[in-house]
């Protein structure tokens, strides 16, 4: 008998991809391939740089099995998912700026950690990176559009991932808590539940909250960290938006209350999340 794994990780390609090919087929985005490409390329070679560099490995390139530990590392899954998302949400105009997003993105995995954990979410320090080091980038929160039916799609497959990792308790609790305050602010200012309504379908804040939201690596150990850790993020998104005029003001909460990561890890001890479950026997074939 042996033991099959399953990584979560695989599910997260599969439906990111199929949310990429979506947006570019169907929404028309102005996403050429070259800068998917550049975007994707980036993310991996930074990985296998800092992986090798780990591994005491770095000087030797062409050796076999560096190349074959730094696959088997399965690190590499973890660097499509964060160039994906930037492939998702990252607009600039010239390719330099995704090169410096997703570097960074990769860099801030190795760079920025406590006791082996980073602080912020890679896709996220991407791109906050890039709209405050250049110019030229920008996120489009409106990209997607709104609809049920995408509503739904997203929520089916972000439910699927989630069942996975085993955190659907943060997007939850972020959702309840974002979509709640937004109905009382309107019901507050006399619009009618329909305006609230039409905000919550869009894409952009659902690839936010299901996939964005819930990295297991850089989120609270604890259900109860994480519970209170989307509760402030929701409320400060909501403050951004609506008292600060910030189109980005998800990514931006999500970028300064990251490191409050820390504190909750210290208060609710828990263990880790680790990308690869045991799942049942099988037969030996």
């Amino acid at each position: 008998m042996t033991i099959a794994h399953r990584d979560a990780r695989d599910y997260q390609i599969i439906f990111l991809c199929s949310f990429l090919s979506l947006g570019i087929l169907a929404r028309d985005w102005s996403l050429t391939p070259l800068a998917i490409a550049v975007i994707l390329t980036t993310t991996l070679v930074v990985q296998c740089l800092f992986t090798i560099n780990q591994q005491g490995n770095f000087g030797r390139w062409f050796s076999w099995h560096t190349w074959q530990s730094f696959w088997g590392h399965q690190g590499w899954k973890s660097a499509l998912i964060t160039g994906l998302g930037l492939c998702l949400l990252l607009r600039a105009n010239h390719l330099s700026t995704l090169v410096l997003a997703a570097a960074l993105a990769i860099a801030s995995k190795f760079l920025l950690q406590v006791r082996g954990k980073h602080w912020f979410n890679p896709a996220n320090f991407g791109i906050i990176a890039a709209l405050t080091l250049t110019g030229d980038a920008w996120v489009s929160p409106g990209q997607w559009g709104t609809g049920i039916w995408l509503g739904a799609m997203f929520l089916a497959a972000g439910g699927l991932v989630l069942g996975r990792v085993g955190r659907w308790d943060t997007s939850v609790m972020f959702l309840a808590v974002y979509a709640g305050l937004d109905l009382l602010r309107n019901a507050w200012l006399g619009w009618p539940p329909e305006v609230s309504f039409h905000h919550l379908e869009n894409g952009s804040l659902l690839v936010f909250a299901l996939f964005m939201l819930t990295d297991p690596r850089s989120i609270p150990n604890a259900r109860s960290g994480r519970l209170i850790w989307a509760t402030a993020i929701a409320m400060v998104s909501l403050i951004l938006q609506y008292y600060f005029y910030l189109p980005t003001a998800l990514f931006w909460a999500l970028f300064v209350l990251s490191p409050l990561t820390v504190l909750l890890d210290r208060q609710f001890p828990a263990a880790r999340f680790q990308w690869w479950q045991k799942a049942k026997p099988v037969p030996s074939n």
